[in-house]
């Protein structure tokens, strides 16, 4: 190790410059969540495997999931910036391979490595923004970070379906090549962080067993939710049984573990443990609601599933507006407590106010709906990342932050899969009745309904399509009533929340990887001075006090 003689000043202009990349990190994880999913049928309808496409999706979360607290982990052992280097590297080659490859099950490969990719950049640039600026002044880069990922859930679609009309279906991936090469020059000139060597044995088999786990996890809800087997099919509790096993087993190693992947003792930290459950129930709802408001759209205005996004837009411009806004709000007054509180109110408002949605709702009372929904969900998904970084010792940040967008993701999993069941059995027995109201048989009955679509919708007599979209919207709102208690004890958390000083000192300063110049305060440009960093990994941060 070597000591740079020259410390490295982090002006605002610095920050900002890896700001661009870390959010284009973000943009580029986010966005392929759900870029596929108006592209799909094109995908596999040239590839083949109509019958395997559930796999491009469940490939990807599954990577996704399953590195998020890796990354974490090995952030805080290693250093960041050479794995936020190597996320970016492995989800670009991965990108440009999906849009090369022309067999099925290659695909589904590329697209698993694309996850292993993805899963890094979205949790390396959320502790990023820890390591460079202080709790102090980060409200106002968390904000449109969470803008950018929620602004992707419904730009994903919209911008699959565009690529698949104008251009081919390749272009989803071509994109991510330039925005994923620009991301990694700016990372690899602006970005210097210290390069750590671990003190302790990696936890082999806490990474074996959280893998194993969320694996059972995410098939468990996959194979449960699906109406060609369900919850009461073999496989299906064949995993249900492998996940709580494994879950048995990783508690096993991790409370012997000597440097655990996810350590227990944060779960002793009441405000990790709140904001943490704020995060599931978050993930719950809204994947929930983002996963079955197209459907309605699509058959009440006969919409294509490009255009069906366009609707949700307005829950995104909600979102967007909060999520930036109250990162500003937090920077300036310095307290955050009373977002969560607020945005779970607003959020179970928006949802009972879904509740009301009937099949001749018009149009613009729905974008009103989703708008109030957005503006809930705005102030809270960035918020508790802030809070449960600000509650936890420095060299736990990577963890901490991981552990709570694994949750979430294991709420969305779980809420898309429970909740998509409820719906579609409902639905299912809604539209026999309606087909059989209009003199089809039982069996033809159960044919229509396994195949009606916006295309069939059109030409259905005007009293059945209108049966059949009414059978949507009373399939539909009682999934809302259901959510609403869950929002409901997120609001309960958010209350019992202890609001603590945020940080104003840098977390590399806080353990002592640098040393602020004590000429600044923590209101001007920082100059850190970085003690046994490598050579040519120079590192700058923001010198403030913590308190």
């Amino acid at each position: 190790m070597t000591t740079t003689s020259e410390p490295l000043v982090l002006t605002q202009r610095r920050i900002w410059i890896i700001f661009s990349a870390l959010i284009a990190g973000m943009m580029l994880a986010s966005l392929d969540q759900t870029i596929v999913s108006t592209a799909m049928p094109t995908i596999v309808g040239q590839l083949g495997g109509v019958e395997h496409q559930a796999w491009i999706t469940t490939a990807y979360l599954l990577a996704v999931t399953i590195v998020m607290p890796i990354y974490g982990k090995f952030g805080d052992v290693f250093g960041r910036r050479h794995l936020f280097l190597i996320a970016i590297g492995v989800f670009t080659l991965a990108s440009a391979a999906c849009s090369m490859t022309d067999d099925f099950w290659t695909f589904v490969v590329f697209r698993a490595i694309q996850g292993f990719g993805g899963g890094g950049l979205m949790i390396l640039s959320q502790a990023i923004i820890a390591d460079i600026v202080p709790a102090s002044e980060r409200g106002k880069y968390m904000g449109p970070l969470g803008a950018i990922f929620g602004l992707s859930a419904v730009g994903g679609p919209l911008l699959g379906g565009f690529f698949v009309d104008h251009l081919t279906w390749e272009w989803c991936f071509y994109i991510n090549i330039p925005v994923g090469i620009i991301a990694f020059v700016i990372t690899w000139i602006a970005l210097r962080l210290p390069s750590k060597k671990p003190t302790k044995r990696i936890d082999v088999l806490g990474v074996l067993t959280l893998s194993l786990a969320t694996t059972c996890l995410i098939f468990f809800t996959d194979f449960g939710g699906d109406a060609d087997r369900g919850w009461d099919d073999p496989l299906t509790w064949a995993f249900g049984a492998g996940l709580v096993v494994f879950v048995c087993l990783f508690v096993l190693v991790e409370s012997r573990a000597q440097d655990p992947i996810i350590p227990l003792s944060l779960f002793r930290n009441s405000i990790f443990v709140n904001a943490t459950a704020i995060g599931f129930v978050l993930g719950l709802g809204m994947f929930a609601a983002i996963a079955f408001m197209p459907t309605f759209l699509q058959m009440s205005s006969g919409t294509s599933a490009a255009v069906s996004g366009l609707l949700l837009l307005p829950m995104m411009a909600g979102l967007m507006i909060t999520s930036i806004g109250s990162g500003l709000a937090i920077t300036k007054t310095q307290r955050y407590k009373i977002y969560p509180i607020a945005g779970s109110l607003i959020t179970a408002a928006g949802m009972l106010w879904l509740t009301t949605l009937e099949g001749d709702t018009p149009l613009w009372v729905i974008c009103s709906m989703l708008f109030a929904f957005g503006l809930g969900l705005g102030l809270i998904m960035q918020v508790v990342i802030l809070i449960v970084q600000n509650a936890v010792p420095a060299d736990e940040i990577g963890t901490a932050t991981s552990s709570n967008n694994y949750f979430r993701e294991v709420g969305a999993a779980l809420g898309v899969a429970i909740f998509g069941t409820i719906f579609t059995n409902r639905l299912s027995e809604k539209l026999v009745e309606v087909f059989t109201a209009a003199g089809a048989t039982p069996e033809q009955a159960g044919q229509a309904t396994a195949t009606v679509d916006p295309a069939a919708m059109k030409l259905l007599p005007d009293p059945v399509r209108e049966g059949v979209i009414d059978a949507y919207a009373d399939s539909l709102a009682p999934v809302f009533w259901y959510l609403i208690p869950f929002l409901l004890i997120a609001f309960v958390l958010a209350c019992f929340i202890k609001e603590i000083p945020l940080s104003d000192e840098a977390l590399m300063v806080a353990r002592g990887e640098a040393v602020a110049d004590p000429s600044k305060t923590a209101k001007d440009d920082a100059v850190v001075v970085v003690e046994g960093t490598e050579a040519g990994a120079d590192t700058a941060d923001s010198g403030s006090k913590r308190p």
